[in-house]
């Protein structure tokens, strides 16, 4: 992949932060740094994944 490979990446984290910066700004949610975290890979899982995502209901915490 070489160049190009390091720029798609580079533009994917981009689209992440983005979206979280958007969030932020906006007051839209308010995110500690585990659901930070989770909201990234969340993020690129569906941003570089080769098929189709699925969605998860999430009915319980992360911290439960």
């Amino acid at each position: 992949m070489g160049a190009m490979g390091a720029t798609f990446r580079i533009s994917i984290l981009r689209v992440v932060e983005m979206a979280l910066d958007h969030l932020a700004k906006k007051n839209i949610i308010e995110l500690d740094d585990e659901r930070r975290a989770a909201m990234v890979s969340n993020l690129l899982v569906v941003l570089c994944s080769d098929r189709h995502t699925q969605p998860v209901v999430n009915t319980g915490s992360l911290y439960t």
